[in-house]
This record gives structure tokens, sequence and C-alpha cells, in this order.
């Protein structure tokens, strides 16, 4: 038993002093700007921001996330082709908003469903724009904004890629008898940015013999003319 303890005891001895030249090589190593083969990098924690400019903004309240789409394929059905495949994501912040200067707005006739009027914008600049909550409208000179249908707000604000289109749908009149239709010629359409402030107004000619009422109504930007023309 006693034999059994001694050697116990050098065995012991025998494997603390191997630790501690190891260690000793170690700290050599270190002084010398080297480390031993097979030893752990330590990550240094990235910085944090405390500027307010760098960090993702949060979107107000009751307003849309941001969505990020692939080319022609939006998250309501993506111009009616059914791709609905995803993009890198980009933040709110960083999207700039679809205006007169990086979009082109047009206005036509459909047959379905009657007395309504459709609105296309398209990117015509080189960075996603993004189309946020409905256009302004103003019919001729009227002084008031045209009514906009809240039902028709989408889950996402819809984001252009260069050369994508996002649709509104104009329902120019109420139920027959209800109210005097009036003729307008030319129509302003006005795009917000994500603060709901105007970014520009362009100015279009609309199709001959178009009568609206005060019981119609624009939806908000859409990914696809069905979704626009549903309401």
């Amino acid at each position: 038993m006693r034999t059994h303890r001694i050697r116990t005891t050098a065995l012991a001895a025998t494997a603390l002093a191997a630790a501690l030249s190891l260690t000793a090589c170690g700290g050599d190593d270190e002084a010398m700007g080297t480390k031993p083969a097979g030893s752990a990098e330590t990550a240094t924690p990235a910085a944090t921001s405390t500027d307010g400019k760098a960090q993702t903004e949060a979107p107000e309240a009751g307003t849309p996330e941001t969505q990020t789409v692939s080319a022609e394929g939006k998250h309501a059905g993506g111009n009616g082709n059914g791709d609905n495949r995803s993009k890198k994501p980009e933040t709110a912040a960083s999207i700039a908003t679809c205006t007169p200067e990086n979009s082109t707005v047009k206005v036509s006739k459909v047959s379905r469903p009657i007395n309504h009027l459709l609105l296309t914008v398209t990117n015509t600049g080189t960075k996603d724009c993004a189309a946020y909550y409905a256009p302004f409208l103003r019919f001729d000179d009227a002084q008031a904004v045209y009514p906009i249908l809240d039902d028709s707000k989408p889950q996402a604000v819809v984001t252009l890629s260069p050369g994508e289109k996002a649709y509104a749908g104009v329902a120019l009149l109420g139920e027959p008898g209800q109210n005097e239709p009036v003729k307008s010629d030319n129509l302003g359409v006005i795009m917000v940015d994500r603060n709901n402030k105007s970014k520009g107004e362009a100015t279009l000619k609309l199709p001959a013999e178009t009568y609206t009422d005060s019981l119609g109504f624009v939806t908000y930007w859409q990914s696809d003319v069905e979704t626009a023309l549903m309401f």
C-alpha cells in the first residue's frame, strides 16, 4: 500500500512538472508576439454605435413594414405571375421613396370593374424605391384629396427594384343616383414618403369622359393588378 502511494505521488509530480514546462513555453511565445500551434484567437467584440443615424429606424406605429421582393414578384402575387421569391432584405430607412424623380406614373382605363381606373408606378431609377401608403389624388383643381380606402392597406409596403411596378385602383363613382358625377380632365398624383408626407406631384391626362363623385376612392399601392382592382 505504501509503495502504491509513492508511485502515485511520483506520477503526479511528473505530470505537474510537464504542465509547468508547457505553460512557460506558451508564455515565451506570447511575449514574442506568437501563439502556440492550435491556440484559439479570441474575437474582439464589435463596437456598438451610439449614433442614432447608424441604427435601423423603427417604423411609426401603424406603418406597414418594408418588404423586399424579387423581380416582378411581390408580396401579394407578383404582377400576377405568382413569383414570390425573396431577395436580400433591406431596412425601411435604407430604401428611397418612389417619387417623380426616380419613377413614372401613368393612369389607364379598365374594362372591369366598371367605373375604375388603374394607376401604375414604375421605378425608373437605378436603386430600389418604396411605394408608401396610397397616392394623394386631385382631380382637376379640387382642393380636397381624394378619399383613400383604408381597408386596402397591404401587410407590407411594396418595394420596387429598377423596372418593377406597383398599382393602385381608383373607384370613380358610388352607387348610381347617390351623387352628381363631375367630369374631370386632369389628375394630380402625389407620392408620399414613409412619414406620409408629399414627395412630389405628377400631372396626368385622364381618359376621355372620366366622371367622379364624392363616393369614389383610391387604394393603397399594391404589388399586382388583381389586388389593386379587387376593391
